[in-house]
């Protein structure tokens, strides 16, 4: 039984698409059990969405190593056999109905700076650091916030519409605005409403603002207007906030593009579909990964 499951649909062929997936590395999922990390109730997916379009099941839970705030403390996702899985690669991203897979990093209220290790085998959630010290946020993030699993900023590919900047080669970022906080490594359904492109020392970094579906008010927002008419202010808030947090370090403000403003549900969207694209060929390697582990 393989260490995990990654699950891309065929593109490009619509009737392929809606009846198959290309599964890169023996599955475990894709089995009609009581127990067990499933995939099942495939449906016909987007034609450019390398995702297969089922209803997730997330029997998966996380294991701790080491002490938290520690260079060594590493934050593992595991099937319910015990073997390890990615939380970028094996997490399916499209739940479908338009809700996504949300994977928490950072808790809202907290400023560790805990990230995805995008170069270590099975990219466990750890604590990044700089100069081999441990990295904080200057204050405390007031959201939650975390990734887009199988997706990715391509660091090759400048971006016409936001002025020509590389991807950060990273997945793609996430801010959830619900009311709860949530721990590091849960996974969480979300639906997108808005988009922010900021510009981090000249390279591409999205931010997606979605909501749990199991917020209180979820059923109230669903495209960028409803969270200014229920969340008021949020939205500028969240951008000042990745505006200005590297300021008291000493660096400059990051920038926006797109007018420094946020973008709508279907432009979060568009770009959830581009990098879940990228995400693909990284995985199906035509895109050099670099150190980037694929595992």
């Amino acid at each position: 039984m393989a260490a995990a499951a990654r699950v891309i649909a065929i593109a490009g062929n619509s009737a392929a698409a809606a009846s198959s997936c290309l599964l890169i590395k023996t599955p475990f999922a894709l089995q009609r059990c009581s127990n067990g990390l499933r995939f099942n109730n495939v449906r016909r997916s987007s034609k450019r969405l390398f995702s297969c379009n089922a209803i997730y099941n997330p029997h998966v839970q996380i294991k701790q190593e080491g002490q938290p705030e520690t260079l060594d403390y590493r934050v593992f996702f595991e099937d319910t056999s015990g073997k390890k899985i990615s939380p970028w690669h094996d997490v399916p991203l499209h739940l479908g109905d338009g809700v996504f897979s949300f994977i928490v990093e950072i808790p809202k209220e907290s400023s560790a700076k805990m990230e995805v290790a995008t170069d270590e085998l099975y990219t466990p959630i750890k604590q990044d650091t700089k100069k081999g010290k441990l990295r904080y946020y200057p204050y405390n993030i007031n959201w939650n916030y975390g990734l887009l699993p199988q997706t990715w900023e391509d660091p090759s590919l400048a971006n016409s519409e936001v002025e020509g900047a590389f991807g950060d080669n990273d997945p793609v970022d996430v801010v959830e605005i619900g009311e709860s906080r949530r721990k590091i490594g849960d996974i969480l359904k979300v639906k997108p409403l808005a988009a922010l492109a900021m510009i981090d020392e000249g390279e591409l970094d999205w931010k997606i603002v979605a909501i749990s579906l199991d917020d209180p008010s979820a059923s109230l927002v669903n495209d960028i207007d409803d969270v200014e008419k229920h969340f008021p202010g949020t939205l500028t808030a969240i951008r000042d906030w990745f505006r200005d947090y590297k300021i008291p370090d000493g660096k400059p403000a990051n920038k926006f593009a797109l007018g420094n403003k946020a973008a709508n549900k279907d432009y979060a969207l568009k770009v959830i579909t581009e990098t879940n694209e990228s995400w693909a060929k990284l995985v199906k390697r035509s895109i050099p990964a670099g150190e980037l582990s694929l595992v």
